[in-house]
């Protein structure tokens, strides 16, 4: 089997530095090219043999088979046309993107193949999957609550995957997450609705990510925990969704489908 060329945005971000670490140590994936925004310092940095970080994205991206991209919406606007101009496959982790910025993923997913996921953690995805059994269970009687923590630098909240394990939720118990979703509570606010689902964040420190989905019932509660003691758990998963596209054709995808979960 001959190796997938990776190309990396945000190389030398938190995230993009645990992506070049596991690509070198992978087999069967090759660094084709490290991307950085035009003013970074870091450009022309040597990461890998042959390859240095560069901001021209459309030179770099020749002859690469896939781009990973956990960076900013505006950022991977720019990097999708481009892709999509190349055909090259891309593995989005960016959080944070509007319904226009969503759906022109979803037009571009017509060209391309595109695995776009708010976790690419293989344990949090497999969350999303106990969380529609855990809700159809405790559709009644139980309260519903979801708490995240993530470091301080973390700029969007809730985080993508909050939101994704509402979207579960919400979804498996015939609800519109965007009509019952709760983001805040202060001051006198009267009783609890039962049909809300709540979110609770934290940001503080180097908190990778935690994630706890709360039903809250009479004389019990059931919480379903994920915790991230390493970004190596998003960037293995965005590896492997690498290696899915490389085997399917155009189309948008997420975590469950590389997962075959669904």
């Amino acid at each position: 089997m001959s190796e997938i060329r990776i190309a990396i945005a945000g190389s030398g971000g938190r995230m993009g530095k645990v992506l070049l670490d596991c690509v070198a140590q992978a087999d069967d994936l090759v660094l084709h090219a490290a991307l950085e925004h035009a003013e970074s310092p870091l450009l022309g940095n040597t990461v890998a043999e042959g390859v240095k970080i560069v901001a021209d994205i459309d030179t770099a991206l020749n002859g690469a088979d896939v781009l990973i991209d956990f960076t900013r919406p505006d950022a991977l606007m720019r990097h999708l046309e481009v892709c999509r101009k190349h055909k090259i496959n891309m593995v989005v982790g960016t959080t944070g993107l509007d319904a226009q910025q969503k759906a022109a993923l979803g037009a571009a997913a017509q060209d391309i193949g595109i695995v776009f996921a708010p976790n690419m953690s293989v344990g949090v995805n497999l969350l999303f999957k106990l969380l529609e059994t855990a809700s159809r269970v405790l559709a009644e009687g139980y309260d519903i609550e979801i708490i995240e923590a993530h470091h301080r630098h973390k700029v969007d909240s809730p985080s993508g995957t909050a939101l994704g394990l509402g979207e579960v939720v919400a979804r498996t118990l015939g609800r519109d997450l965007s009509k019952v979703a709760v983001y805040g509570r202060e001051g006198h606010t009267g009783e609890r609705d039962p049909s809300t689902i709540g979110f609770a964040t934290v940001r503080g420190g180097d908190i990778v990510g935690d994630h706890t989905v709360l039903y809250a019932g009479i004389g019990e509660r059931i919480e379903i925990t994920h915790k991230a003691s390493s970004r190596a758990t998003f960037a293995i998963g965005a590896l492997r969704a690498a290696r899915f596209l490389k085997a399917n054709k155009a189309g948008m995808y997420d975590m469950q489908d590389v997962l075959g979960l669904k």
